[in-house]
């Protein structure tokens, strides 16, 4: 996989290496040279120099051959801008971070999927540690593609698994009420708190 990067900031490098021991390619564009500068030696990619959030920048990184754009910077509205610049080019996939979650409802609305707010997505892990519920522990089971995902059924979400609307590659395997896992089959009603 090609993977763009919009910020040179803790989260960007993180991910980049990982991404990069993994074999994909990567690129980070980066307004501050200086920065630039002081990474490059530590990361086997390439590297743009200017705003991310400007089409001539952007176009630079390829779009056609991109397959995803992380808009990671320290600004929600950098990252807004970058996102949408980064659609209408092209980017196969566009991954927004915002740190203000009064942002969230903009993001849907301007049809920016992957949205991800990185404190609410921390304080989602910190509490299902704290009740017994290790996301990380549980997915070293799984192998190759699969991923794993938890989320808290609210009262709405209060519904039977196949009426969840799920994407058809997306399946619910179990559930966590009262302490105690179970097995979710498609019948199965989740109840508030599970």
């Amino acid at each position: 996989m090609r993977v763009a990067f919009v910020g040179a900031g803790e989260m960007s490098l993180r991910t980049a290496e990982l991404l990069i021991a993994r074999g994909h390619q990567v690129i980070i564009i980066e307004t501050n040279r200086k920065k630039i500068d002081e990474i490059s030696d530590d990361f086997d990619c390439s590297f743009l120099h200017g705003d991310g959030s400007k089409p001539p920048i952007l176009r630079e990184a390829g779009p056609e051959h991109t397959d995803a754009l992380f808009c990671l910077t320290d600004s929600d509205q950098a990252n807004l801008i970058a996102s949408l610049v980064g659609r209408s080019l092209g980017f196969k996939r566009v991954i927004t971070r915002i740190q203000d979650p009064e942002f969230e409802g903009i993001c849907r609305e301007l049809g920016l999927q992957d949205t991800i707010i990185p404190s609410r997505t921390i304080g989602r892990y910190l509490a299902d540690m704290l009740e017994g519920l290790d996301i990380l522990e549980l997915s070293t089971v799984i192998r190759g593609e699969a991923r794993f995902y938890s989320f808290s059924a609210r009262k709405e979400d209060a519904v039977a698994v196949e009426e969840l609307n799920l994407p058809e590659s997306a399946k619910v395997v179990c559930y966590y009420r009262g302490g105690r896992f179970y097995l979710a089959g498609e019948k199965t009603r989740l109840r508030e708190k599970d």
